[in-house]
């Protein structure tokens, strides 16, 4: 409603008030000209005693309590998370879930947005740095973790055989071990876990103080139950960075020999 309508309707409901005083019997015959009820018309003059023509106003049908709003700090949480990371409502919504345990809808999310004026993202909006320096994924320990990664590489001219690369490389000493099968199932992931242990020479101290072999937690395939889930992609960036190389090799005719 504008404000031009606003005091029109000020203006009328003062003009009622204002009939129903002139007249002997004026409630009655004020309410029956103008089809109110009486209960409207006290309520009006209620308001009109104790606020002035301010109390004519029409008021909001919102209620005061609301016993299922979304608490202040979830709704702090996903500005913050907005403004900061730049997420969108989905995004906030498995976010919350995942590492503090709340459950939001993902058009509850998106809601509070809009409420406080934080539009959808463009398409293009990547997310914004959040100014911490960026750390290579690598540990203190040589045998620590591996990364290990299988490439599909491309047919060789005049044959109809396809081949897999295995990679594994050290985090720590980046020291590469590469072989390359003509299956990918768990029997050639076992025979190069295997292969791996045998060549990598690196071995750590046990808490008993003997130097023992890592043991090596690796999936037994790609695709398989057992495959732990990766945490973050630069943790197998360096198995990647090298697949691409040596596919460029690949197409150039030229395979490297395995370490």
């Amino acid at each position: 409603m504008t404000k031009n309508e606003q005091n029109r309707v000020v203006a009328w409901r003062l003009k009622i008030i204002r009939q129903a005083n002139e007249l002997p019997r004026g409630v009655a015959q004020t309410c029956r000209h103008f089809g109110l009820s009486r209960k409207t018309f006290y309520k009006w003059q209620a308001r009109y005693k104790s606020h002035g023509d301010a109390g004519l106003c029409n008021r909001s049908r919102a209620p005061l309590h609301f016993p299922r709003a979304t608490p202040r700090n979830v709704v702090s949480k996903i500005l913050y998370l907005r403004e900061r990371y730049r997420f969108g409502a989905a995004r906030i919504s498995s976010y919350l879930h995942r590492f503090h345990g709340m459950d939001v809808a993902r058009s509850t999310a998106h809601r509070i947005l809009i409420r406080y004026g934080m539009r959808r993202l463009p398409a293009n909006q990547k997310r914004q740095r959040t100014g911490r320096p960026w750390h290579r994924y690598e540990k203190p320990q040589p045998g620590h973790r591996l990364q290990i990664d299988v490439k599909f590489l491309e047919r060789i001219a005049g044959s109809r055989k396809r081949l897999y690369q295995f990679t594994a490389i050290d985090d720590c000493t980046r020291i590469r071990v590469l072989k390359i099968y003509d299956a990918c199932n768990q029997k050639s992931a076992i025979s190069f876990v295997d292969e791996v242990i045998r060549r990598l020479p690196l071995s750590a101290r046990h808490p008993d103080g003997q130097r023992r072999r890592v043991p090596v937690q690796l999936p037994l395939a790609p695709g398989t139950a057992g495959r732990p889930a990766r945490l973050h992609p630069s943790q197998n960036a360096s198995t990647k960075r090298q697949g691409r190389a040596l596919t460029s090799c690949g197409r150039a005719g030229v395979l490297p020999a395995a370490r």
